[in-house]
């Protein structure tokens, strides 16, 4: 079966794969030998298109490849002359047993194991190819099977009778074999299948060496009817197909003829081929192959130009780094990859530059982010008044470009870290200049800056702190002028997407022009590479060619786009580095970097955010300053000395740090309060410390105030003309000359004359104090307020506790309230009222309108101070009135006239008119005396209703109206 399933595979093999043979001898005997051809030459003919069906070489031209052709024939042996199909050799009969070594013992161990990569000439034939025959032909199947189930063959009609009996009979011997047998998985080697095979245990019977040998034979006999059985139906199986064997054996002679009649045809068109081939082919595929090996040595030239041109990276960024390109270099390396990734993949000695220009890019990222921390670091700590501009503005710019570039957008952490430490650093470092002129102070000693500070006095510390002023405002220029620069980049930047963005959408037409004529180009090289391919089947060429054509223009634009501009940037870069280092604005190379890396720099919304960071930077860095200031203002509040500061000294601490606020205002153009409110804290504690003292000296000024009318010297009376003039503040003090004025007897105040005790003088300089106060402090306008507000109820309480209340008989050691004390207790009120509503207007200008509100204390002040003027007023009524009741509860109706009554009330009112009238001004006296008199004569009728004395013209009534010593008129009692 092996033979019969071998030879038509051989002959099938020799019709397709093998030349034709020819008839040696021309009869039919069947037996073709090959005709020995005409050797070929020696050398090298043209080569030409491959032949898709191969067949043997005629020798009537020369070969063009090693293959078979149907041009050129050849006697030189070759693969293509084998006579041995490989699957009959495989499958040979004479073998017992196939080997499995067939190929290893010839080839080695290694040649299973090898994998034959697939070839690029040969198309990737899927189910899809296949897919219109299969629906051609599923039709005309379906017919064909149709057809077969109605119409059997005659053989099958003939051997339907003979089939049961046959398949009976050998059904029934083949039901003697046993099943064993018949199983797929059937192997002696098994040793339980050997074992059922060969009972071994019959020979080891009890019966003896007889009785084995006897069993052996039966065994052997019943093995060979088995035999039999599958032998004589093997052959039965065989007769049945034997007449396909003889119907194929009589269709070989006419095989024969139609192969003959074939070669004939064949050998004419080869003739005819090579003829074709010779003269219309050779000479244009000839000039194709020039012309096509002329531009693959251009592109290999371009080519090796581009690999020196990469080669040469490396020690380019090494040059460029070199002079802090960063830039330039990350281009240079980009670029270079691109190259490698488009250009040159595959180039066995380029295979690890790609990771090494990544290792050099992560170089570069370090390298600039150490560069901007040292740049920082150099430029924060220098110094500040020596060198005022920008430290190397363009190597700056250059860092910023490049970690643009790179996405490096917290570069601005790393600034703000060296800021802080630079903050630090000149507080350190001024505290360390100005210590070094104090020979106090002992730095072995006191070693810690804030110990130092409280040991100066109050002006060296102040200047210290003027210093610290200055070089924060100084620090604060700097910051702002480099993060200026940074701005700028990052405008620049932004400017640069913005063109590239509109660049991008208004090109967008030209590109498909371009695009079309190269997919045209592209089209003539395709038909120039199907012209002249050499490989085994022209379908490769077109396959190439359509995928060439579907790449299109862009992918080829691309490519030498990548090439000119890596060449292009090579040259700038190289250029760059030997020229001078940058320039303030943006440059050519720069922004052909920004362009060619797109997919790396940020975006707009990032770049947006990195020019705010830049603003609140600069917010952070004010920030800072003010907290390094607050700390060296606590560190000498620490111990309590700013709040025993006088008020000119806290005046001018005030001034400089609402100088500093303001100029750090303007610089950074934002409000901070952590100084301010330092500041406040301190105004506070100052304001309490102030007010306590003023209150306490006010407390022991009224405690020896023994209520005398007091000389005004002429400092007080400029205070009062001052005031009047609309200045409310505390004048110069003036240098003693030898034409001082002597003091005067009253205050003039408008126009009018007050007569005054020293402690109001000091009242009146006191509440000048805390105008002054306001005007350097408006911060602390409310507590001011609130403090002044206090100290005029304090002098209002605590005269009217020492007059009114007569505690000065204790406390000053006076005899008696006299009415001249409460007059000039009571004109010094009115002075102070007078003063309240220009203190009150005075607050008010320096007050928001939502803290009007807190001007309320001055209206319940005014009242309370009225009201104690009242009661002084009606004291001395009082006083009067007890009087009258004493001396008119004597009094009789009788002779002399006038009565010792009478002259005794006119001297005690007389004496109280010489007392109160320097002291009143003319309308309160004789508003005082009018009220006296009602009193005198009230208390006059009580006594004369009580004497019984009427109004009847009697002796008693003319008495008493005639010759009355007491006036009923106001004036009278005044001239008298």
């Amino acid at each position: 079966l092996a033979s019969w399933e071998a030879s038509p595979n051989a002959m099938a093999s020799s019709n397709s794969s093998s030349p034709v043979r020819r008839p040696a001898g021309g009869g039919r005997d069947g037996i073709y030998r090959k005709e020995p051809g005409p050797s070929p030459p020696r050398c090298r003919g043209i080569r030409s298109l491959p032949d898709v069906c191969p067949k043997e070489p005629t020798g009537e031209g020369r070969s063009l490849c090693n293959g078979p052709s149907v041009v050129a024939e050849h006697d030189r042996w070759t693969v293509y002359s084998s006579k041995v199909n490989l699957p009959a050799a495989l499958n040979d009969p004479r073998l017992a047993k196939r080997e499995s070594d067939f190929f290893t013992k010839t080839w080695g161990l290694d040649f299973t194991e090898t994998e034959v990569m697939p070839s690029f000439h040969l198309p990737n034939i899927t189910r899809d190819h296949f897919g219109p025959y299969s629906q051609e032909m599923t039709q005309r199947e379906r017919i064909h099977e149709r057809c077969k189930t109605i119409c059997p063959s005659k053989d099958d009609v003939d051997a339907v009778c003979s089939i049961p009996t046959n398949h009976d009979k050998s059904r029934a011997e083949l039901e003697q074999v046993p099943k064993i047998f018949m199983r797929p998985e059937f192997a002696l080697e098994d040793p339980s299948t050997f074992n059922t095979v060969l009972p071994w245990s019959h020979f080891h019977s009890a019966g003896g060496k007889s009785r084995d040998v006897a069993s052996s034979k039966l065994l052997q006999e019943k093995l060979s009817h088995y035999l039999d059985v599958v032998e004589v139906s093997i052959a039965r199986q065989i007769s049945l197909r034997s007449e396909a064997f003889f119907h194929a054996m009589s269709s070989q002679h006419e095989l024969q003829d139609q192969l003959q009649e074939t070669q004939q045809a064949v050998a004419v068109l080869r003739s005819r081929t090579a003829a074709m081939d010779r003269v219309m082919c050779q000479g244009p595929l000839r000039a194709l192959r020039t012309a096509l090996t002329r531009n693959n040595c251009v592109k290999l030239h371009n080519k090796l130009k581009l690999m020196a041109a990469v080669h040469q990276t490396q020690p380019t960024v090494q040059l460029l780094l070199s002079t802090s390109e960063f830039v330039g270099a990350l281009e240079l390396i980009s670029t270079t990859k691109e190259v490698l990734q488009q250009e040159l993949q595959g180039i066995h000695s380029f295979r690890h530059l790609g990771s090494q220009l990544c290792e050099l890019e992560k170089l570069i990222d370090k390298m600039m982010v150490e560069d901007f921390t040292m740049y920082a670091r150099s430029d924060l700590n220098r110094s500040l008044k020596e060198e005022p501009q920008v430290l190397e503005k363009e190597r700056l710019e250059s860092l910023v470009f490049g970690l643009l570039r790179q996405r490096k957008l917290d570069f601005l952490d790393i600034y703000t870290d060296e800021m802080v430490t630079a903050a630090k650093a000149i507080v350190s470092q001024c505290v360390a200049e100005c210590v070094v002129h104090i020979e106090e102070i002992d730095t072995e000693v006191i070693v810690k800056l804030a110990d130092q500070m409280r040991v100066m006095t109050f002006p060296q510390w102040f200047e210290l702190l003027e210093n610290i002023f200055e070089s924060f405002l100084l620090f604060l220029q700097r910051i702002k002028d480099t993060l200026n620069v940074i701005r700028n980049v990052v405008l620049q930047v932004l400017s640069l997407n913005q063109k590239n963005r509109l660049l991008a959408e208004t090109s967008s037409g030209p590109v498909d022009q371009n695009a079309c004529q190269g997919s045209s180009a592209l089209q003539g090289e395709a038909e120039l590479a199907y012209l002249t391919h050499e490989g085994l089947f022209i379908s490769d060429a077109l396959n190439e060619a359509q995928q060439q054509q579907e790449l299109g223009a862009v992918g080829q634009d691309q490519r030498f786009a990548v090439g000119s501009r890596f060449q292009q940037n090579r040259t700038e870069t190289a250029a760059e580095s030997d020229s001078s280092f940058g320039i303030p604005e943006m440059s050519a190379g720069r922004e052909h970097s920004f362009i060619s890396g797109e997919n790396l720099i940020p975006t707009e919304l990032e770049l947006n955010q990195v020019n705010s960071s830049l603003q609140e930077l600069l917010y952070k860095a004010s920030d800072v300053s003010h907290d390094r200031c607050v700390k060296v203002l606590t560190a000498r509040a620490k111990d309590g000395s700013l709040e025993r500061l006088s008020s000119a000294e806290f005046v001018s601490l005030s001034q400089a740090v609402e100088g500093f606020v303001r100029g750090t205002e303007q610089l950074c153009s934002r409000r901070s309060i952590s100084l301010r409110g330092a500041l406040q804290s301190q105004a506070n504690r100052f304001v309490n410390r102030f007010h306590e003292e003023r209150k306490t000296k006010l407390g022991l000024l009224l405690d020896n105030e023994r209520w005398k009318q007091a000389e005004v010297p002429a400092e007080f009376q400029d205070l009062v003309n001052s005031i009047a003039d609309g200045k409310i503040s505390l004048p110069e003090r003036k240098v003693s000359g030898p034409e001082d004025r002597k003091p005067a007897e009253f205050l003039l105040v408008n126009g009018q004359k007050y007569a005054v005790v020293g402690t109001v003088l000091l009242l009146i300089r006191i509440f000048l104090e805390y105008c002054q106060c306001v005007n350097d402090i408006p911060s602390i306008t409310t507590d001011m307020l609130t403090r002044l507000s206090d100290l005029l109820k304090h002098f209002n309480s605590r005269s009217c506790q020492l007059v009114l209340g007569a505690g000065a008989l204790q406390v000053v050691g006076l005899k008696t309230i006299t009415t001249k004390n409460l007059a000039l207790a009571s004109r010094c009120l009115q002075l102070v009222v007078y003063y309240i509503p220009i203190i009150r207007a005075h607050f008010e200008t320096k007050l928001q309108p939502k803290q009007f509100n807190v001007l309320r204390h001055f209206d319940h002040i005014t009242k309370d101070y009225n009201d104690h003027i009242t009661e002084i007023s009606a004291k001395l009524v009082a006083i009067m009135d007890s009087l009258f009741e004493k001396f008119l509860s004597k009094y009789e109706v009788k002779a002399p006239m006038p009565s010792a009554c009478f002259r005794n009330i006119c001297k005690q009112m007389a004496k109280m008119h010489e007392a109160i009238f320097d002291l009143l001004p003319e309308e309160q006296t004789q508003m005082l005396f009018l009220r006296i008199n009602a009193s005198f004569k009230m208390h006059l009728k009580r006594q004369l209703a009580r004497l019984g004395v009427s109004n009847d013209g009697g002796p008693q009534h003319g008495f008493v109206s005639c010759r009355s010593p007491i006036p009923m008129h106001p004036n009278a009692a005044l001239s008298g």
